[in-house]
């Protein structure tokens, strides 16, 4: 038996993306946003209302997207439960950035996979960015040099219950386990 739960905003599990800028005067700021996703091959799209990131990134025309993971959940909620325009969060929080060699936008050292961005366009509070770099703590990577997502502990936005979730067990290979039932 199903119930209807009526019209409700019920997309999830959402990743938690941790949008890095810089602003006029080169101050990090970041904030955590679960509207995103893939756009196309190299591109992302995030969805924004009016905030000191997107001011930021109107401004610089590049941004960083990094994904919060269990060891970083506490300072996440902080980037997305404080504006930049009241605090400054990088101070507050402790975290380490460096300066990405691709955009003009921060990498947070905490973060260990980072998408660096260049804005592609920013319209009706829809961002669509292009991917110029990916960048990884290497000690994210596997003994074939390719990136570990379970060794990160990527945390997930569950829109049902207001709780983050940590990413879970490998259940199958994608584009390969439905060849079973394709080639019967």
């Amino acid at each position: 038996m199903r119930k209807d739960l009526g019209k409700k905003l019920a997309f999830t599990p959402l990743p938690v993306l941790m949008i890095g800028t810089y602003d006029q005067d080169g101050k990090a700021n970041v904030m955590n946003a679960a509207w995103g996703g893939i756009y196309d091959f190299n591109e992302i799209f995030i969805s924004l209302s009016k905030h000191k990131t997107t001011d930021n990134l109107t401004l610089k025309k590049a941004f960083t997207v990094s994904f919060a993971t269990k060891e970083t959940e506490k300072i996440s909620d902080y980037f997305g439960i404080t504006s930049g325009n009241d605090e400054d969060k990088i101070l507050k929080s402790g975290v380490h950035v460096i300066k990405s060699n691709f955009v003009d936008a921060p990498i947070i050292e905490e973060y260990p996979l980072t998408l660096e961005c260049k804005v592609k366009s920013f319209e009706n509070g829809e961002l669509i960015g292009e991917i110029v770099n990916v960048s990884v703590d290497e000690k994210y990577l596997d003994e074939h040099g390719n990136v570990d997502v379970e060794k990160m502990n990527i945390i997930v936005f569950d829109m049902f219950t207001n709780h983050y979730r940590v990413l879970g067990e490998v259940i199958g290979n994608a584009f390969s386990d439905g060849l079973k039932i394709k080639n019967k």
